[in-house]
């Protein structure tokens, strides 16, 4: 199989391991009416099928035509076609295309993984998926899984996404080692456009340990710059305090546009990944 392919199998298998989703659409600030039908009652147009009255039932909603040929009374239930849309945009920049020494996976490819898995769980149930940039439309069932790979792969050329036309549910995915200023111009209008967002950081384990000593020769992907430390151990204090003032810096922008931040390590259980990812995006609408 190709790695698009390893991936989306990969995906389907921590699919099937998770519990189903927690939320309704219709109290997400990214629902939209008017979508295919999700085979169960709630706000739509069609109906869907009658049931008997039970006392927390308006009388309005009785179906007094039903009624009339027994001795029950039924009300009469619509179809819920209600979806709400999830787009997903994972960073192409050459430094998160980037693997360790040893490590299973890029961190795209690990940030692909974990969106590709919560894009089945949301398709399954009914939801819009798709890329945020892709320039092609959120949409339904397998097919719209197959997309949302094949644009995630394929990236956006290095250019930051614009916010969507419509209200939606963001995941986007990057190492968000930028300065934090740039990150606050580039997600700022799309927190105006669209109230839910989860960032998911992910990184490589060498980057967050950074275990190198002597003289180490360090390289920035797709730049071909490089600085020669001649004892690397001297600047290990420095650089994991950074570290961590960047990820709290992070935590603090998204919750400033009432969002939410996911932190994952390639290595990591990728199940688990996936099911911290997931339980941030069930904050938004969830079920009571």
């Amino acid at each position: 199989m190709t790695p698009a392919a390893d991936l989306r199998a990969e995906a389907e298998s921590l699919a099937r391991q998770l519990p189903g989703l927690n939320f309704k659409a219709e109290a997400s600030e990214a629902a939209h009416i008017g979508s295919a039908g999700r085979r169960r009652p709630g706000t739509g147009e069609h109906f869907w099928q009658y049931r008997r009255y039970a006392q927390e039932d308006a009388a309005d909603r009785v179906d007094w035509r039903r009624s009339a040929k027994g001795n029950e009374l039924f009300v009469r239930e619509t179809e819920l076609e209600t979806a709400r849309t999830v787009l997903f945009w994972c960073d192409d920049a050459a430094g998160f295309r980037w693997k360790g020494e040893g490590d299973l996976r890029t961190k795209a490819e690990e940030a692909q993984l974990l969106m590709l898995t919560l894009g089945i769980l949301m398709s399954k149930d009914g939801e819009r998926i798709g890329m945020l940039g892709a320039g092609r439309s959120a949409s339904f069932g397998k097919k719209a899984v197959a997309r949302l790979a094949e644009d995630l792969e394929r990236g956006t050329n290095g250019q930051f996404p614009s916010p969507p036309r419509s209200a939606a549910t963001l995941v986007l995915a990057s190492d968000f080692y930028a300065p934090l200023t740039e990150w606050q111009v580039r997600l700022a209008p799309l927190a105006a456009k669209c109230p839910e967002g989860v960032l998911l950081a992910v990184s490589a384990p060498i980057e967050e340990d950074f275990p190198f000593e002597g003289r180490t020769k360090l390289s920035r992907p797709g730049t071909g710059i490089d600085r020669i430390l001649g004892r690397a151990e001297t600047m290990r204090d420095t650089y994991l305090r950074r570290f961590s003032e960047q990820r709290d810096g992070l935590r603090k922008l998204a919750t400033q546009f009432g969002w939410r931040l996911v932190t994952h390590t390639v290595g990591q259980s990728s199940l688990e990944g996936a099911a911290r990812l997931k339980a941030q995006i069930e904050t938004f609408g969830a079920k009571s």
